[in-house]
C-alpha cells in the first residue's frame, strides 16, 4: 500500500479523499527521507571516521551499516508498527527485534572486518564491536519511533485527526527527542553509571542502573567476534520460543481463552532479573483480582452496563499508574541533577543522603510498606471510581 502511494502522483483533493485518509505527500516523504539518509551518513562517518581506517575502507564499512539498517529498518517498521497499531507498544517485539538485530549486525560486520583485517589492527575487535552495537542502535531506534507513530495515529483515527498533520508533529517530536534523549542518558550515566560502565573510579557498583537488554547485545556481538558465542543456545532459544507459542495456543484452544503462556512473559522471564520481574508479577495478580472484583460489582451496581461499568474504572486505574510511571522518571532525572551538580562542584555522590549506610535495613522496611500502601491506594482509587448508567447513555 506504501508503494502504490508513492506510485500515485495524483493530489489528495483529485482522489477527493476524507480528511482522516490524507497523509503526506509522497514527494514530501522522499524529501525527508533523503535528509534522513544525509542524517544517517553523517551520523556513521563520525562513528567509523573515528578509527583512522583508509578513506574507500572508512566509505564501505559507512554504507554498508547504512543498508543493513534500513533494510532491517524496513520491515522492523511493518513488524513492530503492526503489533502497537493493532494491540499497543507492550506487545511490540522491540526486545526481540534488538536482538535479531545485534546478530544480523554482527555477522555483516564480521565479514567486513576479516576482509579487511581489521581484527589484526590494535582495537579491531572492540572496534567491530561497536559498531554492529551502533547499527543495532539504529534499528531499535526505527522500531521505537514505529511504535509510537502508529500508536499515535491509531489513536488519531479513533478521534478523527487528519493523518498528515499528525505525521508533521511526529517528524518534530522525533527530532526534539534526538536532542532531549542524549542529554538526559549522559546526566544518568554520570550521575549513577550503567552495569559495567562507570564514568569514574571508586563509584559503587551496585548503585549502577541496569541494563539488560544492552548486556545481552553485547555479550552477543562479543561472543560473535570472539568466536566464543554458542550458537546451541540460541537454537535452543528458538525451540523454546516454538514450543511457548504452541503450548498457548493449545491452552487458549481448549480452555477457551481461560489459560495462557504468553511466549513474551516467558523470554523476559529469561533475561529479566527478579528485581524487575517480581513488580509485573504482583501488577498481573493485582489486575486479575481487582477485575473479578469489578465485574461482580458492576453486576449489582450496573446491570446492563457491566463492561462500560469496568473498563470505566480501569481508565481511571491506568491513569493513576501512568503518573506513577512518569513521576518516577522525572524524579529519577532530578534526582540524577542533583547529583552531577554536586559531583562537579566537588561535593557528595549522596547530597540528599540524610543517614549512613548502616541505616539500609530500616530503609528497606519503610520503602516496602511505602509500596503496600501505594498498592492500597491505587486499589482503594479505582473501587471508588463513580459510574452512573444513564449519565454513560447521554
Amino acid at each position: 500500500m506504501s508503494i502504490a502511494a508513492l506510485r500515485d502522483n495524483k493530489t489528495a483533493e483529485a482522489r477527493a479523499l476524507h480528511h482522516t485518509d490524507i497523509d503526506l505527500d509522497p514527494k514530501t516523504t522522499g524529501i525527508i527521507f533523503l535528509v534522513i539518509l544525509v542524517g544517517l551518513f553523517i551520523a556513521f562517518y563520525s562513528f567509523v571516521s573515528g578509527f583512522n581506517l583508509p578513506l574507500s575502507i572508512t566509505l564501505t564499512y559507512v554504507f554498508t551499516g547504512i543498508l543493513v539498517a534500513l533494510l532491517m529498518g524496513f520491515f522492523v517498521a511493518a513488524a513492530c508498527g503492526y503489533m502497537a497499531g493493532l494491540i499497543g507498544t507492550s506487545a511490540s517485539p522491540i526486545s526481540g527485534i534488538g536482538i535479531l538485530g545485534i546478530i544480523v549486525s554482527s555477522l555483516v560486520v564480521l565479514g567486513l572486518s576479516k576482509t579487511f583485517e581489521v581484527f589484526d589492527m590494535p582495537g579491531g575487535a572492540m572496534f567491530s564491536t561497536a559498531f554492529a552495537i551502533f547499527i543495532t542502535s539504529v534499528i531499535v531506534s526505527i522500531a521505537a519511533i514505529s511504535n509510537d507513530n502508529l500508536q499515535d495515529l491509531k489513536t488519531g483515527q479513533l478521534v478523527g485527526a487528519t493523518p498528515w498533520k499528525q505525521q508533521v508533529a511526529l517528524i518534530i517530536g522525533s527530532v526534539v527527542g534526538a536532542f532531549a534523549i542524549a542529554p538526559v542518558l549522559n546526566l544518568l550515566y554520570q550521575a549513577y553509571g550503567f552495569t559495567g560502565a562507570l564514568p569514574r573510579p571508586g563509584m559503587d557498583p551496585t548503585q549502577a542502573l541496569g541494563a539488560p537488554q544492552a548486556t545481552l547485545m553485547t555479550t552477543i556481538a562479543e561472543g560473535i567476534f570472539s568466536s566464543t558465542l554458542d550458537w546451541n543456545y540460541i537454537i535452543f532459544g528458538i525451540f523454546v520460543g516454538i514450543a511457548a507459542i504452541i503450548t498457548d495456543r493449545l491452552l487458549k484452544h481448549f480452555s477457551h481463552g481461560k489459560l495462557a503462556l504468553p511466549p513474551l512473559a516467558i523470554g523476559m522471564g529469561i533475561y529479566l532479573p527478579p528485581t524487575l520481574e517480581l513488580p509485573l508479577v504482583i501488577g498481573s495478580v493485582m489486575g486479575y483480582i481487582i477485575h473479578k472484583k469489578l465485574a461482580a460489582r458492576a453486576a449489582v451496581r450496573s446491570p446492563g452496563h457491566e463492561q462500560e461499568d469496568i473498563d470505566e474504572c480501569n481508565h481511571h486505574g491506568v491513569l493513576f499508574a501512568s503518573g506513577l510511571i512518569v513521576g518516577e522518571s522525572l524524579m529519577g532525572v532530578l534526582i540524577a541533577m542533583l547529583i552531577v551538580l554536586s559531583v562537579t562542584s566537588g561535593g557528595s555522590e549522596n547530597p540528599l543522603a540524610l543517614v549512613g549506610p548502616d541505616f539500609q535495613p530500616v530503609a528497606d522496611w519503610i520503602g516496602a510498606l511505602c509500596f503496600i500502601g501505594t498498592i492500597i491506594y491505587f486499589i482503594h482509587h479505582i473501587f471508588k471510581t463513580p459510574f452512573t448508567p444513564e449519565d454513560n447513555d447521554k
